[in-house]
């Protein structure tokens, strides 16, 4: 597999963002991007993800071009963003379960179960996730990761409000979806320890 971007531009208003950005992902790697505030890394997974459409430039996976919103992106493509997208009414199970559907996996309720459990929520399935804490609503979404079953991830700021011990499972499921042959992007400003190929992009400061 290889995801390959061309020239890359996008504008917001007055501001360039980015201006003929190229690299290229192959498969068992992951490109970690760095930046500042507003230097365009959100926007950057969006564009990859389809649901942003870029000025310029061309995306290709494994040679077929994408186009905003087309199917084959969507189809092989997992995008979480950095909120965590999780409904405060139903359960850390429901949540999960949902998600996968979306995703358009189909996963037992034993393996969901199996897959909270070795994020650390093994007491809180039942709970609503307005009763989680931050970092156990990220682990929500380790779960969901875990059980995924498209190549490409991208991946907002996917560390955030976890402690060391989630911080190290991330980087145990990346790394295994990457041994796997599947690859990721990630926009990050923590460093990551993860037993694989890692690339840094640095995207530079948006003008003020």
């Amino acid at each position: 597999m290889t995801l390959s971007v061309t020239g890359l531009t996008l504008s917001r208003g007055p501001r360039q963002l980015f201006a003929n950005l190229s690299f290229t992902l192959m498969a068992g790697q992951a490109l970690v991007l760095r930046g500042a505030n507003g230097s365009g890394k959100t926007t950057l997974l969006r564009v990859l993800a389809g649901l942003t459409a870029a000025d310029g430039g061309e995306l290709r996976w494994n040679g077929e071009h994408w186009k905003a919103l087309c199917a084959g992106q969507r189809a092989a493509s997992l995008y979480l963003g950095h909120a965590n997208a999780l409904k405060d009414e139903l359960t850390a199970a429901e949540n999960l379960a949902e998600s996968l559907a979306f995703d358009g996996v189909a996963v037992p309720d034993s393996v969901q179960r199996q897959s909270l459990d070795g994020m650390g929520l093994a007491n809180r399935h039942h709970l609503p996730a307005r009763r989680l804490s931050q970092g156990q609503k990220r682990r929500v979404g380790l779960a969901r990761l875990a059980l995924a079953r498209k190549p490409l991830w991208l991946l907002d700021e996917p560390t955030n409000a976890l402690d060391s011990e989630g911080v190290a499972l991330f980087s145990r499921v990346v790394a295994e979806h990457l041994h796997q042959g599947g690859m990721a992007c990630i926009a990050s400003h923590l460093p990551l320890d993860i037993a694989a190929p890692v690339h840094e992009l640095v995207l530079g400061e948006a003008p003020a």
